[in-house]
């Protein structure tokens, strides 16, 4: 009896650290696509709530594969359709208290059929190596990382 009481208590304790570590210490994870069309250029988007052209991307649920995210958030924000997406990097940053893991892909043959929505007002298609003037500085230094004129960097 003692002997099948054992994995239970571990799955409990184990649950019980991973819990309080969370609090502690709380990580989210996101996900960004740099989505390119057959010219080359990338897909650059404008929320309706911060300023800038930005990589599209939102946010992991629990226990959801980053790519099934990535591929849900593309399809409710720009209306993305197929594709392929291959995983680029891992990046982090301070959000408040808690850390942001943001994984970024790139994504080839996809189809975008975008419509205002309420998240995402605008879409631009841009030249990586020409992109707008007013895009945030984290999107600047990935179009950057993804021509290889600056190494990659571990933070967004």
């Amino acid at each position: 009896m003692a002997k099948a009481l054992l994995p239970l208590l571990k799955d409990f304790a184990f649950g019980l650290y991973m819990t309080l570590r969370a609090v502690w210490a709380p990580t989210a994870l996101g996900v960004a696509a740099a989505v390119f069309d057959p010219e080359g250029r990338v897909l650059l988007v404008k929320h309706r709530y911060s300023p800038g052209w930005q990589l599209p991307g939102g946010g992991v649920g629990r226990g959801e594969a980053p790519e099934a995210a990535l591929l849900r958030e593309m399809g409710e924000e720009v209306g993305l359709a197929g594709g392929v997406a291959r995983l680029i990097g891992l990046y982090t940053r301070k959000s408040g208290w808690a850390t942001n893991v943001v994984a970024l892909y790139r994504v080839i043959g996809a189809e975008v059929n975008f419509r205002p929505n309420l998240e995402i007002c605008a879409i631009i298609f841009a030249p990586p190596c020409q992109p707008p003037a007013d895009c945030t500085p984290a999107t600047l230094r990935r179009l950057k990382e993804l021509e290889g004129h600056i190494p990659l960097s571990p933070f967004w």
